[in-house]
């Protein structure tokens, strides 16, 4: 019998998933993370990404981060995300139209804050987008 994790994944919309995962895989700030039950502790923030959560029989739940902080204790797994999106929940023409916007808002800054937001959102938005594509590709 293998040991689980806990994992909650948490945006400022709610709770998103909570439950047991025999690995959890997440993009940290300094590349991407595969955490096993027993870890060491960590506290890292996230790059907008894919957090995979691969569930004790094997099945592999994407979810889209917009970044956030990720808090790993030895049996859980805390995914504090400042947007997050359940693969069920992804929208191929909402992620476009959201990059749109995004790429229109940098074209547009006048400021160096404008363009940092501008970019950060470029970002977000690319990532999410690359998320919900590769969620066609696997046949979700």
């Amino acid at each position: 019998m293998m040991a689980n994790i806990h994992v909650d994944i948490v945006s400022a919309e709610g709770h998103i998933h909570s439950g047991e995962a025999q690995m959890v895989f997440a993009p940290a700030e300094m590349g991407e993370v595969g955490i096993a039950p027993r870890h060491a502790p960590l506290l890292t923030r996230m790059k907008p990404g894919t957090v995979r959560v691969q569930t004790p029989d094997g099945e592999i739940l994407p979810f889209f981060v917009g970044g956030g902080i990720l808090e790993v204790q030895p049996y859980l797994v805390t995914v504090l995300a400042d947007t997050a999106l359940r693969a069920k929940d992804a929208d191929e023409a909402a992620a476009l139209a959201a990059k749109q916007q995004a790429e229109e808002k940098l074209a547009g800054a006048n400021s160096d804050i404008d363009l940092a937001r501008a970019q950060a959102e470029l970002i977000e938005a690319a990532a999410r987008l690359q998320f919900v594509q590769n969620l066609k590709k696997i046949g979700r």
